[in-house]
């Protein structure tokens, strides 16, 4: 029995504590106050009550022009543009490698040094083939002895017109010995193909290479050739001698003008594109191959195009179908127009029909706007 008396004791004490906390908000939220102190319900106009034109009964707008920013329209010229990404390659680049075995008896260069075209750069031994080319010359020198005694002897019937021809042939065959042994000796000696930088060399004197070992690399970077791939689509509305802007990463807030030199005429298969090349004069060197470019390539310009900013479009329903719409300044009022849209850039819009050069638009307070024209104040620029 007792324990059944706490219980309902327990009970009647929340329940007593619930009604005081639901007493407690009431009184705070104004649940109790007398009837008499109530606001006097608003009555609606009457339907015979005139009422301006334009403006509607309640919400903004009511009761005073609408404060809003208004833009200009204005004509420009319009680039019609893609973008991709590509990579940055030199002019002319080459891994220098010897033709022939031997060991290097001197480098002639500075690694990062600018050389010229056919400035010597590696020389390998070239002891052997010096003392080839001169065995091969005096071997030269007698066979051409033996080919004008035998054309003597020919002309005084001496000997045979096969004998005759027999020492012309091994004349022959001693020149291209010699021709050999000289061009071996030229080989010891590695030239610069075309000016240009040189890289690190991969070797040191007195090293014993093979030949088609790398040396060291060769790279004309005066000029530099831009590599990037568009989509098949845009492959009729590219053509040499198109320019195009590259930027990097590595050279923050510049940009280089280029122009296409070339176009891939295959379409790579997997991935439906075509590779695009441009060359650019590289002016002080900054641009170096290797290097990541996002690439902007102009496909056309169009000439007096009427732009306003983005912001001033706004979307309604016109005969069940959504359409764009801009609200036009006219005598001190924003009369909802209806416009056709073109090409977006950089946050304006093209105008194709609706609005011509130097009309106004309202660019930002039209959701405050009611109905098809209302009365504004324009906000001076700066004003919040």
């Amino acid at each position: 029995m007792a324990a059944k008396h706490n219980v309902k004791v327990w009970i009647i004490a929340v329940t007593a504590l619930i009604a005081l906390m639901v007493f407690t908000y009431g009184l705070n939220q104004g649940w109790f106050k007398s009837r008499a102190n109530a606001p006097a319900p608003v009555s609606a106009p009457a339907a015979n009550s005139p009422q301006k034109s334009g403006s509607s009964p309640a919400g903004p707008g009511a009761g005073g022009p609408v404060l809003v920013e208004v833009s200009s329209v204005q004509r420009t010229t319009l680039a019609d543009d893609v973008t991709a990404v590509g990579n940055v390659l030199a002019n002319e680049s080459v891994m220098l490698r010897p033709e022939i075995s031997g060991r290097i008896a001197q480098i002639h260069f500075r690694e990062g040094q600018i050389v010229k075209q056919g400035q010597l750069l590696v020389s390998l031994d070239s002891s052997i083939p010096q003392a080839e080319l001169r065995q091969a010359q005096a071997e030269l020198e007698l066979s051409r002895s033996n080919f004008r005694r035998s054309e003597e002897l020919a002309r005084q019937n001496f000997i045979s017109e096969r004998a005759k021809d027999e020492a012309n042939s091994n004349l022959k065959v001693i020149e291209a010995r010699a021709a050999l042994a000289q061009t071996r000796l030229e080989k010891s000696s590695i030239r610069a193909p075309f000016s240009g930088t040189v890289g690190l060399r991969r070797v040191a004197v007195g090293d014993f290479v093979r030949e088609g070992a790398d040396l060291v690399t060769l790279e004309d970077s005066t000029t530099v050739k831009i590599d990037f791939r568009l989509p098949e689509r845009y492959v009729a509305q590219i053509k040499a001698g198109q320019r195009f802007t590259v930027e990097t990463d590595a050279l923050p807030g510049k940009s280089f003008n280029a122009q296409v030199e070339l176009i891939d005429p295959q379409v790579e298969a997997n991935a439906r594109t075509v590779l695009v090349r441009g060359k650019l004069t590289n002016t002080g060197g900054d641009l170096r191959p290797g290097m990541f470019a996002r690439v902007r390539l102009i496909l056309a310009e169009k000439q007096n195009v009427l732009m306003i900013p983005e912001e001033g479009i706004v979307a309604f329903a016109d005969e069940g179908k959504p359409a764009n719409f801009v609200y036009k300044v006219v005598d001190n009022k924003a009369v909802r127009t209806r416009v056709e849209t073109g090409q977006r850039r950089n946050a304006q819009v093209e105008i194709l029909n609706g609005l011509n050069e130097g009309d106004q638009i309202v660019t930002a307070g039209q959701l405050k706007l009611r109905g098809r024209e209302a009365e504004i104040r324009v906000a001076k620029k700066g004003a919040r």
